[in-house]
């Protein structure tokens, strides 16, 4: 692991944010102050009052949607672009835990355990609560494991996971524990990748293209097995070894029996062990330094099993020049965990066009903006 140089988290000027009405204004420097970050990095809060706020995405004009666990979908305006969101906008209510959003050609794509709708127009219908239509609701209606992280990828086509119901189990139907992609209209659905117990986050190599996700090892095997997981799917139709092996090599005691562990891909990185990684991001832009450009930035949910508290903050996998080995795991930001105590818990990246990045917090109710100057 490599040293860090870590320095205070300095704020800007007081915010001018619309905040929702059931969240109180309250002052929120003492915590953002406990951020730390690499020399240069500042960390803001780009909106509050965002409750449950999960995945993130970004319309043409510079839109951001926020996915949750709640039933709510929310928009944040930033009219005058100058980093903060002008207001939190309640789009849609009502749903059934909407954690995915994605957007493509002017319609929000919002992924509900149990369907995908689409919103479109979404831009100038903000305020008029907009009727979805339904692209696809054939997907299982199951709690454990459902939050569903939604994306195009590369080909056009929507990519979206359905997770494990259980913690570790053979699945009764072939379509839990998988990674699957559709057409937009909601047509031509088809498995990708199998073997993935929970993955809440995935993005796409700018080098070659290839797919990347986190996912989350089983509970219950103690406090340092199994770790969780950084995949690259290489070419569809892999298995990455649910429920039989976890991080590679970590035998299930229930289901292994007659397995072996060479039959499966193994992770390409073995990350904190139940860390909960999650929303991870490719850095493309051009405002951080070149050192991390093309690197991979992984929000840890954090740990809810274990004797001692790990995660709660923002990993960064190296890469070496071809884009496929990674190299190193190390801390980019850390504080929401304070001894034995959390007061955020990181959950999704996006990336801005500035090349700013957005961090929503589903614990403290907000999303962050962190941006780096020289």
């Amino acid at each position: 692991m490599t040293t860090r140089r870590l320095l205070p988290v300095l704020l800007l000027a007081p915010l001018a944010l619309a905040f929702s009405p059931d969240r109180p204004n309250a002052p929120a420097d003492a915590n953002l102050a406990k951020i730390k970050l690499p020399a240069g990095f500042t960390i803001t809060y780009f909106a509050q009052g965002v409750k449950s706020a999960r995945e993130l995405a970004v319309g043409p004009d510079g839109t951001v949607y926020v996915g949750t666990k709640d039933d709510k979908v929310y928009a944040l305006p930033d009219r005058n672009k100058d980093g903060r969101a002008d207001e939190v906008v309640t789009i849609a209510t009502g749903l059934n835990a909407p954690n995915g959003v994605a957007v493509r050609n002017g319609a929000l794509y919002v992924a509900e355990i149990n369907r995908v709708v689409r919103y479109d127009n979404i831009a100038k219908t903000l305020k008029q609560k907009p009727k979805p239509v339904v692209v696809y609701n054939q997907l299982p209606n199951k709690d454990w494991h459902g939050y569903k992280y939604i994306a195009f990828g590369p080909d056009g086509k929507l990519y979206i996971p359905v997770g494990a119901p259980c913690n570790s189990c053979e699945p009764e139907e072939p379509i839990f524990g998988t990674i699957n992609r559709m057409n937009a209209d909601g047509s031509g659905f088809e498995t990708v990748a199998k073997g993935v117990r929970n993955t809440v986050g995935f993005d796409w190599s700018p080098v070659d293209k290839a797919m990347w996700f986190t996912d989350n090892g089983r509970d219950q095997l103690g406090d340092n097995l199994p770790a969780d997981e950084l995949n690259r799917a290489a070419a569809p139709g892999l298995h990455f070894g649910f429920p039989y092996f976890f991080a590679g090599d970590v035998a299930d005691p229930e289901f292994s029996a007659g397995k072996t562990a060479a039959t499966y891909t193994k992770p390409a990185r073995k990350l904190g062990p139940h860390v909960a990684a999650l929303g991870m991001k490719f850095y493309t832009g051009k405002q951080f330094p070149a050192q991390y450009r093309n690197q991979i930035f992984i929000p840890e949910h954090g740990s809810w099993n274990r004797s001692s508290k790990i995660g709660y903050r923002i990993s960064l996998v190296k890469l070496d020049a071809s884009g496929k080995q990674a190299t190193s795991y190390e801390t980019f930001a850390d504080g929401w965990l304070q001894g034995k105590t959390s007061w955020g818990r990181p959950v999704c990246l996006l990336q801005l066009p500035d090349g700013s990045l957005l961090l929503s917090d589903d614990q403290n109710d907000a999303v962050y903006r962190i941006s780096y100057k020289s």
